[in-house]
């Protein structure tokens, strides 16, 4: 499902800038040719630029990176790159912070979707899934993100977004689609939000939404064994960062800062 404003079906998108953190920089994919990894925003790109060749894309998302970050730091990078097409998917990261400002989050996605939408760009934005649906150790921020959710509806309401709107969708129950460590998408995670965000531009159908077939689940042996793993991998370091105050993000960059085309030209 999708809400805001009715995307202009005819439109021939040429310029688009991805906006956000590890969800969009694309953590976890496959690797790409530069040695990065590839991610929903890299697939989105290509599907948009198979029906509008020629399409420049520049991706200058950044890992860990909170809300207000993306607003001060990515925004007007984006806004001088003059695009026409922007997705913009950030808000998890503040979520998991124990000093999670649910007022001060939504009032720094206004402004940047209202900073994006005034240039005239159709703007994409996010309301992410239900943590509790996976993990009941995510689950405890599954009332945040439900209020951060409907915060995102709204705004994009009044500014004329268009929103992906991936709670409630139970295809992403599926430990398919998801990485190890549980908090970012599997390469099949990754197409699959391509295809949620290229429905909302009439460029997919919405059978994205259709879960798999009924898969057996693991046993409870096997669920124990894989949270202890899960737990001493990913969960522990995650809580180490934030006690030293260390960001995934620190000295990384964005991956695509210039528009270039979707595909590198040979030689």
């Amino acid at each position: 499902m999708t809400s805001g404003s009715m995307v202009d079906r005819d439109r021939a998108f040429q310029r688009y800038v991805a906006l956000g953190d590890s969800f969009t920089e694309g953590l976890n994919d496959e690797i790409g040719v530069d040695g990065r990894h590839l991610g929903w925003a890299d697939r989105f790109a290509a599907s948009v630029d198979a029906v509008y060749p020629g399409l420049l894309y520049a991706n200058l998302a950044v890992r860990g990176k909170l809300i207000k970050e993306v607003v001060d730091e990515q925004v007007p990078a984006a806004i001088d790159l003059r695009p026409d097409l922007v997705t913009f998917a950030a808000g998890v990261n503040d979520a998991l912070r124990r000093n999670f400002d649910l007022d001060a989050s939504l009032e720094n996605l206004a402004i940047g979707i209202e900073a994006l939408r005034r240039t005239g760009a159709t703007v994409v934005v996010f309301a992410f899934g239900d943590p509790s649906r996976r993990s009941r150790v995510m689950g405890t921020v599954s009332q945040r993100l439900w209020e951060y959710n409907a915060g995102t509806r709204r705004i994009a309401e009044q500014f004329g977004a268009v929103v992906v709107d991936f709670w409630g969708a139970a295809v992403f129950d599926d430990d398919e689609f998801w990485s190890p460590d549980r908090l970012h998408l599997s390469p099949s995670g990754h197409a699959l939000a391509a295809r949620a965000a290229l429905a909302t531009l009439g460029l997919d159908d919405e059978t994205w939404r259709t879960p798999r077939a009924s898969v057996s689940p693991p046993t409870p042996l096997v669920r124990a064994a894989e949270n202890v793993a899960w737990a001493g991998g990913h969960f522990l370091p995650w809580i180490g960062r934030r006690l030293r105050g260390v960001s995934s993000g620190d000295g990384v960059t964005a991956k695509r800062p210039r528009l270039q085309p979707v595909t590198p030209e040979p030689g």
